[in-house]
């Protein structure tokens, strides 16, 4: 019924084969639905404009059985066909709260915070105008094999903040054991005791000393047969052929790595307390697991650590896990310690390592998600001061390179920034240059409406609230001037990094895909391009034209693969069968990847599994070479070293890549 701060929604039909039952639910008011397909779900009708009052949509959902569910609830507009759409995850047999705020969509945000078992809540599709959507759907949008049940209360819009969920319904009990491994599966290889574990590692640490790299590989993990000038750092070289790294003694490099090499199983556990079977004393041996931290991570605590603690002492456990770490590194065949690493552990053994940077705008505003004022004369006072994170690793040989940034979220949205900022931001420095840009370009606002299709003015862009209705000879005009901002964006950051780090290399800004035509554009001032590729296999048919047109290599820097046969509730983004099937899909998208001879490497997201309680986002992936008992898939591993032992001479072309078939499956994330 409807209130003046209130409207609850009542489902109008079922999509698909959604099917309802009225068996007791452990909510208050829920019902069971059974979801037999992806695409099905329900839908909500209402007046035109019923939401224009509104604040959130908000309402308690509980998912069952043991594997991921990802669904979509979208806003329609029926009028235009225009459709917001925000997709989310659940934890299983955990209660949540969806509180979806409807200033999303303006589209001026790609991700919200996790809370509780409400995971990983992201933003796509149009902006659309709360006074002309009529319909909301409620859709699965990615599930395992076996149908999708849940219950949920009826759907409410709301004027007032929901409250948080402060006591979620745990069915099953608690979803963690003592050991960071979930309750609510079992598997062939799962730890079963603390002192299982504790022996495991003790042995892992009397065996580090003796692992090392493939034989023919030189001290940096560069190849021995073929070598070009030293420079003391790693530079590219093209000989002719293919694009090279080198090392800095000169020996061809191609750059196997593994992100996330650090203690990297935290699980957010803000609201979920009650989902722990063990919460060790903060103040006490264990208090280093704990951590609270500003942002979306809040509370987390690691049970990698932990069970490092109890092996070794609270003294010892960090040096004991990075002398295993890179250990197993080696034992792998990896050559690079990628990204989202503790380098510095990386620096301190002399082992290549890559960075990521951070952009802080502590005197720029944004204009549109992450994309900066780049026209603000600040900008460049910060970029000078994102520059000096390099001053500490410019003299140091074993450093490859760094990261610029990682996939900017203006990057994930339909519009482009030049068409996001004109909608979301009403006075900035940008838009006073977009507003000059197509007065050089037009002259006058009689022509700029006869090429825009509309009645628009030099001064509309220039500042205040845009009300037009936006043609497709705007948003051309709108993605050229996004290749304006790249520019300015990426050249600026770039200049002030190369004058406190002229030795190493700018790696690029890890585009989420293959960018858009618009964002190369702006790309030019890198040394290697880098793209996060979460493909079967790389597209070289993309990529190739991209290396050439930019007369510069590519770096992949991430990419996985995952099962659900290991008590993880999600494969990550490449799915197989299982562990056998991640060893074969790894030799596959390795190996055709050093075959081409624009690819100067692959990153492996992640060294270890994600926390089955997830991470600060809410990805619990199967995506590791090790489990949170610091268990080494086996499978994986060899397949790993046998590529990695072979890389150099499929790089070459003196031995053809591993390209045999793989099972790969439908994929599971969020």
């Amino acid at each position: 019924m409807a209130t003046a701060n209130s409207l609850r929604l009542t489902p109008r039909a079922h999509i698909g084969r959604l099917s309802a039952s009225d068996e007791p639910s452990p909510l208050d008011g829920a019902v069971w639905y059974t979801a037999h397909a992806e695409g099905d779900g329900l839908e909500y009708s209402f007046p035109k404009g019923a939401l224009v009052d509104m604040r959130y949509l908000t309402a308690d959902m509980l998912l069952d059985g043991r594997f991921l569910a990802v669904f979509a609830l979208r806003l329609h507009e029926s009028t235009t066909g225009r459709t917001f759409q925000l997709m989310f995850g659940l934890l299983n047999q955990c209660s949540a709260r969806l509180r979806v705020p409807l200033e999303a969509v303006n589209q001026n945000r790609w991700q919200y915070p996790r809370e509780g078992a409400w995971l990983k809540p992201m933003c796509g599709g149009d902006v659309v105008d709360l006074k002309e959507v009529d319909r909301i759907t409620l859709t699965v949008l990615r599930r395992a094999d076996e149908p999708v049940r849940w219950c949920m209360t009826p759907l409410v819009a709301t004027a007032q903040t929901p409250p948080k969920l402060e006591q979620p319904v745990l069915p099953k009990g608690a979803l963690l054991d003592m050991l960071g491994q979930s309750r609510l599966h079992d598997w062939s290889g799962k730890s079963r005791t603390p002192e299982e574990v504790t022996e495991r590692l003790r042995k892992q640490l009397a065996e580090a000393s003796s692992a090392s790299l493939p034989d023919g590989f030189s001290r940096w993990g560069g190849w021995k047969e073929l070598r070009f000038e030293g420079t003391g750092f790693f530079r590219t070289e093209h000989d002719g052929r293919r694009w090279w790294l080198v090392d800095p003694d000169g020996y061809a490099f191609w750059s196997a790595g593994v992100d996330c090499v650090r203690v990297d199983t935290e699980a957010a556990y803000d609201g979920l307390e009650t989902a722990l079977e063990w919460l060790p004393d903060p103040n006490g041996e264990y208090a280093e697991v704990y951590r609270t931290a500003g942002g979306w991570m809040r509370r987390s605590i690691n049970y990698l650590a932990a069970n490092f603690i109890r092996a070794f002492g609270r003294e010892r456990w960090y040096e004991c896990w990075a002398q295993i770490a890179l250990a197993h590194l080696r034992r792998f065949g990896f050559n690079t310690v990628a990204n989202w690493s503790d380098w510095q552990v990386a620096r301190e053994a002399g082992y290549p390592y890559v960075r990521p940077l951070h952009f802080e705008a502590k005197h720029t505003p944004s204009v549109f998600r992450d994309f900066p004022d780049v026209f603000d004369p600040r900008f460049e006072q910060d970029a000078d001061a994102f520059a000096e994170q390099l001053r500490e690793t410019a003299d140091d040989p074993a450093f490859i390179g760094y990261f610029l940034m990682n996939e900017p979220t203006w990057g994930f949205a339909v519009q482009t920034p030049a068409e996001g900022m004109l909608l979301n931001t009403p006075a900035c420095a940008t838009r006073r240059a977009l507003a000059d840009w197509l007065r050089q370009r037009y002259g006058s606002d009689s022509a700029l409406s006869s090429a825009w299709g509309m009645d628009v003015r030099l001064s509309d862009v220039t500042e205040g609230k845009w009300h037009h209705a936006l043609t497709d000879a705007a948003r051309e005009d709108l993605a050229r001037f996004s290749s304006v901002m790249v520019a300015r964006l990426y050249e600026t950051l770039s200049t002030a990094c190369r004058r406190v780090d002229p030795n190493h290399l700018n790696l690029g800004a890890r585009y989420y895909t293959v960018p858009p035509a618009w964002a190369v554009e702006g790309m030019k001032c890198f040394d290697v391009f880098s793209i996060n590729c979460y493909e079967n296999r790389v597209p070289s048919h993309r990529l190739r034209p991209l290396s050439e047109a930019l007369n510069m290599p590519i770096l992949i820097g991430e990419w996985h693969f995952g099962a659900l046969d290991v008590g993880l509730p999600a494969s990550g983004i490449g799915r197989v069968r299982n562990q056998v099937e991640r060893g074969r899909a790894y030799r596959v998208y390795l190996e055709t990847a050093a075959a081409e001879a624009w690819c100067v490497g692959v990153h492996y997201f992640t060294l270890y599994d994600q926390s089955a309680l997830g991470r600060f986002d809410g990805e619990n992936y199967n995506i590791g070479f090790l489990d949170v008992c610091n268990k080494p898939y086996e499978p994986l591993a060899e397949a790993a070293r046998t590529s990695h032992e072979r890389i150099y001479r499929v790089a070459s072309g003196l031995e053809p890549p591993y390209d045999e078939p793989v099972e790969y499956l439908p994929k599971l994330f969020m």
